[in-house]
């Protein structure tokens, strides 16, 4: 897989082509890595890119203009080659666009471009979605980066924490049987803004916090000191680490979209948190991981 690499006095970042996938972010001044590195025992990707869906879709398909399509969970952008459309000292920017294969499973003429800029200890993720036809595109765009936790060797994830950049309460959902979104809300009291990331806290899958309840999240080891957060303004946001298999990261998700809900009977264009693009029209979004 082509990799792309960019570098300052504080971080080297690396990109491969397949995907557009975030696939490493090492700290120049102690060269550890703060990404996930997809060992499949546990997950074999980093931080896909997820579109044009988010999610799972009920039944693996979704209806448009009276007919059923199939598609996979999260979309096909994932795993899909995509262009590299330009590259500077300090940023990339990889380009894909509709062809035959995904017009069978997604009838829309579009282009996608993920960028990726590095701004001292940061690096911006975004996102560039397109209406290259010209009816009206419906689509859902995310992200799922993993990262390292706990980031101490000498810890375990339980003794770690999350922390938001509010007093809560939150209130959150999970992800359920088949994938879909339970309508059970749980909440969730903070103490001093954070969250112990307690040995039970995925068993029942990932969390979704939906309406835009904060705008930051960060990894804090076992004295509470923060050593990654991540900056967005998304609707919903996905924290999930692998069920009962005390897996060693932890994925915060920045989502412009929603897995269908269990007794989601709707469209595409129904899609909760979906996106909606006349022709010609362009949505952009886009999320900071910052390390300490």
């Amino acid at each position: 897989m082509t990799s792309y690499r960019l570098k300052n006095e504080y971080i080297t970042v690396a990109v491969n082509r397949f995907g557009a996938e975030l696939k490493s972010l090492v700290s120049n001044e102690t060269g550890r890595e703060y990404l996930w590195q997809a060992d499949p025992a546990y997950w074999r990707r980093t931080s896909p890119v997820l579109f044009p869906v988010v999610g799972r879709l009920k039944q693996n398909s979704y209806q448009y203009r009276g007919k059923t399509y199939p598609m996979m969970q999260h979309g096909f952008a994932r795993d899909k080659e995509f262009t590299l459309l330009e590259q500077t000292d300090k940023t990339l920017h990889f380009m894909l666009e509709n062809d035959a294969a995904t017009m069978t499973i997604y009838p829309f003429d579009f282009r996608l471009i993920i960028g990726y800029e590095i701004v001292g200890k940061k690096v911006v993720v975004s996102w560039r979605v397109v209406n290259t036809g010209d009816k009206t595109m419906y689509f859902s765009v995310g992200s799922h980066p993993a990262f390292i936790c706990p980031f101490d060797k000498n810890e375990r994830q339980s003794d770690c924490f999350l922390a938001f950049d509010t007093s809560g309460p939150l209130v959150y959902h999970h992800i359920g049987k088949e994938y879909l979104y339970q309508n059970q809300e749980y909440p969730i009291t903070l103490k001093e803004g954070a969250l112990s990331l307690e040995e039970h806290l995925f068993d029942l899958d990932a969390l979704l916090f939906e309406n835009y309840q904060f705008r930051q999240v960060s990894l804090l080891n076992s004295d509470k000191k923060p050593y990654l957060s991540v900056k967005f303004h998304a609707p919903v946001v996905g924290i999930w680490s692998p069920p009962k298999k005390k897996a060693p990261f932890v994925c915060i998700e920045p989502w412009f979209g929603r897995c269908d809900a269990e007794n989601f009977e709707g469209t595409l264009a129904e899609r909760a948190y979906g996106n909606m693009l006349a022709g010609g029209a362009e949505f952009g979004a886009e999320y900071t991981i910052e390390i300490m």
